[in-house]
């Protein structure tokens, strides 16, 4: 899930990576950084990219401080079936 919400964590979370602006006024960046924290301390891979200044909806993210994001989402993924 790229954008969560979401402040619960059971423990039973699969791996997670997310990345997200600081100014994104949808998807708030401490909150998903408080939840990828919490998956991390259930023993969980987790990942978050947090870019400074971004909105919400910055795609591949081309010509910004995320360009790349991708590639490091693709890389956290292999990781989970190596």
């Amino acid at each position: 899930m790229q954008y969560t919400g979401l402040s619960e964590v059971t423990g039973n979370e699969p791996p997670t990576y997310n990345c997200v602006g600081t100014s994104d006024g949808i998807a708030n960046y401490r909150t998903m950084q408080n939840r990828i924290n919490a998956i991390k301390a259930n023993g969980t891979d987790a990942q978050i990219d947090v870019f400074s200044g971004l909105p919400h909806g910055f795609g591949l993210g081309t010509g910004t401080v995320a360009e790349g994001w991708i590639n490091t989402a693709v890389a956290f993924w292999i990781r989970q079936y190596n």
